[in-house]
């Protein structure tokens, strides 16, 4: 048996940090507020479902709400998701144009819009209000992912103040961690998080089951640095330095050498030889992140992995808090024997969506997103 912690309950909040330096949000409405975010959302029944009334979205609140759920980290930043907003509700839709090929199933897509979801969740919070999400509303449309809508007035609580102040820093974390452990109660309060959005956060320790999980990962990033698709992707949405593009992974947020320092899991490589990159690579003598661990999901159904994704980004933007983020490592659960593997040499309880590492940083590298317009349909 292997080293994988489980999961406990969280054991206290972390401490309000500076305000974001990154490309600001719409400024957020006075009331902006919130109570814990409501639990996931159960599976969907078959066949569309009746809307119930709900509160008409305020039109002026309508650029925030969506430019706070876009900040949302998405695969290779590919941001998979567009929206359509009505009278009294807003859906979510997956853009299956942005899907990777190699995401055949189309789960890291639903992994990003379950991000997303979480995100506008939040910021229906912000306005003072519980969200109601409908899940997979209307068999018939199979990209409507979710309809959100307003329901009953709740003011906000503290934590979410803090977690919407957040969201402008929060990103993901391919250079240097600082020194330092992580804040005490930070790991159980992230644990916490998933267990609420309906999944697990498994720590991996030990002197063999981090091994083991690095060993799978450095297999991973062999397998596809031969694959010409996973090439062929990585070039589509890997931006040049001075690019314009909204999208994509620019060279400012990964390094030229794919080299794990230490007590890193091995990177994706986004440089691919081209000596572009301009962000730089954690050295050798620099610190190892504090906690490795592994996001997952009791199923593997779409409902599965839009939960994962809600977790995912409730996690990462409570660790932001702290200024504590994490570097994501999806490569290796895209292969599926490798996936296979993961979960079996670790004897993992459920199954691996997502690959993290934690560490504090003082920076706000947080890349560009669409503009609201260009993300409804």
């Amino acid at each position: 048996m292997t080293e994988v912690a489980k999961p406990a309950q969280a054991t206290g909040t972390v401490s309000e940090k500076a305000a974001a330096q990154a490309a600001p949000l719409p400024d957020p409405p006075a009331t902006a507020a919130a109570a814990p975010p409501s639990p996931a959302p159960p599976a969907p029944a078959a066949g569309p479902r009746p809307r119930p009334a709900a509160t008409p979205i305020p039109v002026g609140q309508v650029e925030w709400l969506l430019a706070t759920a876009s900040r949302a980290p998405s695969i290779h930043n590919t941001q998979p998701w567009r929206f359509r907003v009505g009278e009294d509700a807003i859906e979510l839709h997956s853009d299956p144009d942005s899907r990777l090929r190699v995401d055949r199933g189309g789960r890291e897509m639903l992994i990003s819009c379950g991000a997303a979801l979480f995100g506008l969740r939040l910021a229906v919070r912000g306005l003072g209000y519980l969200p109601q999400v409908d899940l997979f509303p209307d068999e018939a449309r199979p990209d409507l992912i979710a309809r959100v809508m307003l329901g009953q007035a709740v003011a906000a609580t503290e934590r979410e103040q803090r977690m919407l102040a957040a969201v402008p820093h929060r990103h993901t974390h391919r250079g240097a961690f600082d020194q330092g452990e992580l804040p005490a109660g930070l790991l159980p309060g992230l644990q916490h998080d998933a267990l609420t959005e309906g999944a697990t956060l498994a720590v991996v320790g030990g002197p063999t089951a981090y091994p083991k999980l690095a060993a799978l990962v450095a297999d991973a990033a062999r397998v596809q640095a031969v694959n010409p698709i996973v090439r062929e992707e990585v070039l589509r949405w890997s931006r040049l330095a001075g690019s314009r593009a909204r999208d994509g992974v620019p060279a400012l947020a990964f390094p030229q050498a794919a080299e794990p320092g230490p007590g890193r899991l091995t990177p994706r490589d986004f440089d691919l030889g081209r000596h572009v990159g301009r962000l730089s690579a954690p050295g050798p003598a620099g610190p190892p992140p504090p906690a490795t661990a592994v996001l997952l999901t009791a199923g593997d159904s779409r409902a599965d992995w839009l939960h994962a994704g809600q977790a995912l980004y409730r996690l990462l933007i409570h660790a932001a808090t702290a200024w504590v983020f994490a570097s994501l490592h999806s490569q290796a659960l895209e292969v599926p024997l490798l996936r296979e593997l993961i979960q079996t040499r670790l004897a993992l309880p459920g199954h691996p969506q997502m690959l993290l590492q934690f560490g504090r940083a003082r920076t706000s590298l947080a890349t560009a997103r669409r503009s609201v317009p260009d993300s409804l349909i």
